[in-house]
Protein backbone atom coordinates (compact mmCIF):
# COMPACT_ATOMS: atom_id res chain seq x y z
CA UNK A 1 0.00 0.00 0.00
CA UNK A 2 0.87 3.48 -0.81
CA UNK A 3 2.61 4.57 2.13
CA UNK A 4 2.58 8.25 3.26
CA UNK A 5 3.51 10.96 6.72
CA UNK A 6 5.54 8.80 9.05
CA UNK A 7 4.61 5.47 7.02
CA UNK A 8 1.08 5.35 7.28
CA UNK A 9 -0.91 3.51 4.77
CA UNK A 10 -4.37 4.04 3.57
CA UNK A 11 -5.83 1.80 6.18
CA UNK A 12 -3.91 4.04 8.82
CA UNK A 13 -5.31 6.66 7.07
CA UNK A 14 -9.16 5.04 7.13
CA UNK A 15 -8.97 4.28 11.09
CA UNK A 16 -8.16 8.55 11.18
CA UNK A 17 -10.66 9.14 9.74
CA UNK A 18 -13.33 7.30 10.92
CA UNK A 19 -12.74 8.51 14.39
CA UNK A 20 -12.30 12.08 13.18
CA UNK A 21 -15.87 11.58 11.23
CA UNK A 22 -16.94 10.28 14.43
CA UNK A 23 -16.16 12.95 16.65
CA UNK A 24 -17.69 15.47 14.07
CA UNK A 25 -21.12 13.47 14.32
CA UNK A 26 -21.06 13.61 18.10
CA UNK A 27 -20.36 17.88 18.74
CA UNK A 28 -22.38 18.61 16.14
CA UNK A 29 -25.15 16.28 17.79
CA UNK A 30 -26.89 14.29 14.44
CA UNK A 31 -27.25 11.40 13.54
CA UNK A 32 -25.73 11.58 10.12
CA UNK A 33 -24.99 8.60 8.07
CA UNK A 34 -21.54 8.09 6.58
CA UNK A 35 -20.01 6.18 4.12
CA UNK A 36 -17.92 3.19 5.92
CA UNK A 37 -14.38 3.97 4.96
CA UNK A 38 -13.07 0.92 6.23
CA UNK A 39 -16.05 -1.54 5.14
CA UNK A 40 -13.59 -3.41 2.38
CA UNK A 41 -10.57 -4.17 4.98
CA UNK A 42 -10.01 -7.33 7.09
CA UNK A 43 -11.05 -6.17 11.28
CA UNK A 44 -8.42 -8.13 12.48
CA UNK A 45 -6.30 -6.17 10.18
CA UNK A 46 -7.90 -2.89 11.27
CA UNK A 47 -7.26 -3.66 14.95
CA UNK A 48 -3.45 -4.12 14.40
CA UNK A 49 -3.23 -0.93 12.74
CA UNK A 50 -5.31 0.56 15.20
CA UNK A 51 -2.63 -0.48 18.30
CA UNK A 52 0.13 0.84 16.21
CA UNK A 53 -1.53 4.42 15.88
CA UNK A 54 -1.99 4.32 19.92
CA UNK A 55 1.67 3.41 20.12
CA UNK A 56 2.55 6.35 18.11
CA UNK A 57 -0.30 8.97 20.02
CA UNK A 58 -2.53 9.40 17.03
CA UNK A 59 -5.10 7.71 19.18
CA UNK A 60 -6.08 7.70 22.79
CA UNK A 61 -8.90 6.20 24.82
CA UNK A 62 -10.20 5.55 21.21
CA UNK A 63 -10.42 9.11 20.07
CA UNK A 64 -8.27 11.10 18.10
CA UNK A 65 -5.68 13.36 19.61
CA UNK A 66 -3.93 16.15 17.89
CA UNK A 67 -0.93 14.44 16.71
CA UNK A 68 -3.42 12.40 14.73
CA UNK A 69 -5.93 14.74 13.48
CA UNK A 70 -2.88 16.98 12.00
CA UNK A 71 -2.30 13.01 10.15
CA UNK A 72 -5.41 13.53 8.16
CA UNK A 73 -6.38 15.94 5.46
CA UNK A 74 -10.28 16.98 5.87
CA UNK A 75 -11.46 19.06 2.93
CA UNK A 76 -15.02 20.78 3.02
CA UNK A 77 -17.17 21.67 0.56
CA UNK A 78 -21.28 22.99 0.35
CA UNK A 79 -23.78 23.63 -1.81
CA UNK A 80 -27.40 23.04 -2.53
CA UNK A 81 -27.65 19.92 -4.44
CA UNK A 82 -31.05 19.68 -5.38
CA UNK A 83 -30.67 17.92 -8.88
CA UNK A 84 -27.20 15.74 -8.59
CA UNK A 85 -25.80 16.17 -11.77
CA UNK A 86 -22.40 15.45 -13.73
CA UNK A 87 -20.86 18.68 -13.07
CA UNK A 88 -21.93 17.51 -9.21
CA UNK A 89 -20.29 14.68 -9.45
CA UNK A 90 -16.95 15.97 -11.08
CA UNK A 91 -16.52 18.57 -8.35
CA UNK A 92 -17.18 16.08 -5.26
CA UNK A 93 -14.49 13.61 -7.00
CA UNK A 94 -12.08 16.42 -7.43
CA UNK A 95 -12.83 17.78 -4.08
CA UNK A 96 -12.03 14.31 -1.83
CA UNK A 97 -8.76 13.94 -3.96
CA UNK A 98 -7.34 17.07 -2.58
CA UNK A 99 -7.91 15.44 0.86
CA UNK A 100 -8.40 11.60 2.94
CA UNK A 101 -12.10 13.48 4.26
CA UNK A 102 -14.68 14.89 2.18
CA UNK A 103 -17.23 16.26 4.24
CA UNK A 104 -20.04 18.12 1.97
CA UNK A 105 -22.46 20.65 3.95
CA UNK A 106 -26.16 20.93 2.36
CA UNK A 107 -27.88 23.91 2.27
CA UNK A 108 -30.92 24.89 4.42
CA UNK A 109 -34.24 25.29 2.63
CA UNK A 110 -34.43 28.72 4.17
CA UNK A 111 -30.82 29.36 2.77
CA UNK A 112 -31.84 28.25 -0.48
CA UNK A 113 -35.56 30.38 -0.34
CA UNK A 114 -33.32 33.50 0.87
CA UNK A 115 -30.70 33.37 -1.81
CA UNK A 116 -32.59 32.30 -4.64
CA UNK A 117 -35.86 33.34 -4.25
CA UNK A 118 -37.73 30.39 -4.12
CA UNK A 119 -37.75 26.71 -2.19
CA UNK A 120 -35.67 23.79 -3.33
CA UNK A 121 -37.13 21.46 -5.20
CA UNK A 122 -36.22 18.91 -2.92
CA UNK A 123 -35.93 19.80 1.24
CA UNK A 124 -32.65 19.59 3.01
CA UNK A 125 -33.42 16.09 4.46
CA UNK A 126 -33.27 14.22 1.12
CA UNK A 127 -30.63 16.40 -0.85
CA UNK A 128 -28.67 15.51 2.38
CA UNK A 129 -29.27 11.45 1.52
CA UNK A 130 -28.61 12.37 -1.98
CA UNK A 131 -24.92 13.37 -1.66
CA UNK A 132 -24.43 10.85 1.21
CA UNK A 133 -25.20 7.70 -0.75
CA UNK A 134 -22.27 9.64 -3.29
CA UNK A 135 -19.25 6.99 -3.05
CA UNK A 136 -16.59 9.84 -2.35
CA UNK A 137 -18.74 11.87 0.62
CA UNK A 138 -17.33 10.65 3.56
CA UNK A 139 -19.97 12.78 5.80
CA UNK A 140 -22.70 14.84 4.55
CA UNK A 141 -24.59 17.13 7.02
CA UNK A 142 -27.08 20.03 6.64
CA UNK A 143 -25.67 23.44 7.30
CA UNK A 144 -25.98 25.83 9.61
CA UNK A 145 -29.29 28.04 10.18
CA UNK A 146 -27.74 31.63 9.10
CA UNK A 147 -23.93 31.30 9.99
CA UNK A 148 -21.69 29.08 7.41
CA UNK A 149 -18.89 29.55 9.40
CA UNK A 150 -20.22 28.17 12.75
CA UNK A 151 -20.27 24.52 10.28
CA UNK A 152 -17.22 25.49 9.22
CA UNK A 153 -15.86 25.94 13.18
CA UNK A 154 -17.54 22.69 13.56
CA UNK A 155 -15.67 21.03 11.08
CA UNK A 156 -11.71 22.65 11.12
CA UNK A 157 -11.25 21.81 7.54
CA UNK A 158 -7.74 22.23 6.20
CA UNK A 159 -9.13 22.77 2.94
CA UNK A 160 -12.06 24.78 1.56
CA UNK A 161 -12.97 23.39 -2.17
CA UNK A 162 -15.64 25.86 -3.57
CA UNK A 163 -17.44 25.24 -6.84
CA UNK A 164 -16.55 26.61 -10.01
CA UNK A 165 -19.85 28.57 -10.26
CA UNK A 166 -20.51 29.15 -6.52
CA UNK A 167 -20.99 32.86 -5.64
CA UNK A 168 -18.77 33.06 -2.49
CA UNK A 169 -15.40 34.66 -2.62
CA UNK A 170 -12.00 33.29 -1.82
CA UNK A 171 -10.55 36.22 -0.34
CA UNK A 172 -13.89 36.87 2.26
CA UNK A 173 -14.02 33.54 3.48
CA UNK A 174 -10.29 33.20 4.07
CA UNK A 175 -10.76 36.20 6.01
CA UNK A 176 -13.25 35.24 8.37
CA UNK A 177 -11.65 32.06 8.75
CA UNK A 178 -8.57 33.47 9.91
CA UNK A 179 -10.93 36.08 12.42
CA UNK A 180 -12.13 33.06 14.15
CA UNK A 181 -8.61 31.69 14.41
CA UNK A 182 -9.61 28.54 11.53
CA UNK A 183 -6.68 27.73 9.08
CA UNK A 184 -8.11 26.83 6.22
CA UNK A 185 -6.37 26.90 2.80
CA UNK A 186 -9.60 28.07 -0.21
CA UNK A 187 -9.15 25.78 -3.25
CA UNK A 188 -11.38 27.36 -6.35
CA UNK A 189 -12.13 24.23 -8.57
CA UNK A 190 -12.82 23.73 -11.92
CA UNK A 191 -15.19 21.30 -14.04
CA UNK A 192 -14.66 20.65 -17.63
CA UNK A 193 -18.91 21.11 -17.91
CA UNK A 194 -19.08 24.75 -16.75
CA UNK A 195 -22.61 25.07 -18.27
CA UNK A 196 -24.35 22.33 -17.04
CA UNK A 197 -26.02 23.91 -13.68
CA UNK A 198 -29.34 22.55 -11.73
CA UNK A 199 -30.94 25.82 -12.61
CA UNK A 200 -30.47 25.25 -15.98
CA UNK A 201 -31.43 21.89 -15.83
CA UNK A 202 -34.84 23.40 -13.89
CA UNK A 203 -35.10 26.00 -16.77
CA UNK A 204 -35.37 23.27 -19.42
CA UNK A 205 -37.27 20.97 -18.30
CA UNK A 206 -40.21 23.85 -16.89
CA UNK A 207 -43.03 22.75 -14.78
CA UNK A 208 -42.81 19.06 -15.75
CA UNK A 209 -39.55 18.62 -13.24
CA UNK A 210 -42.73 18.66 -10.68
CA UNK A 211 -44.60 16.10 -12.39
CA UNK A 212 -42.01 13.76 -12.53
Amino acid sequence: MKKGWLGMDAIDKGILASLYIEDVVKRAGIGTPINEILDHHNLYVVAEHRRRLESLGMIKDGMLTELGRSAIRVVLTGGVFDIIHPGHIHTLRAAKSLGDVLVVVIARDSTVARLKGKKPLHDEGKRRELVASIRFVDLAMIGHESDIFKTVELIKPDIIALGYDQVHEEQFISKECQRRGLKAHIVRLTSPIPDLKSSMIKAELGSSIYTI
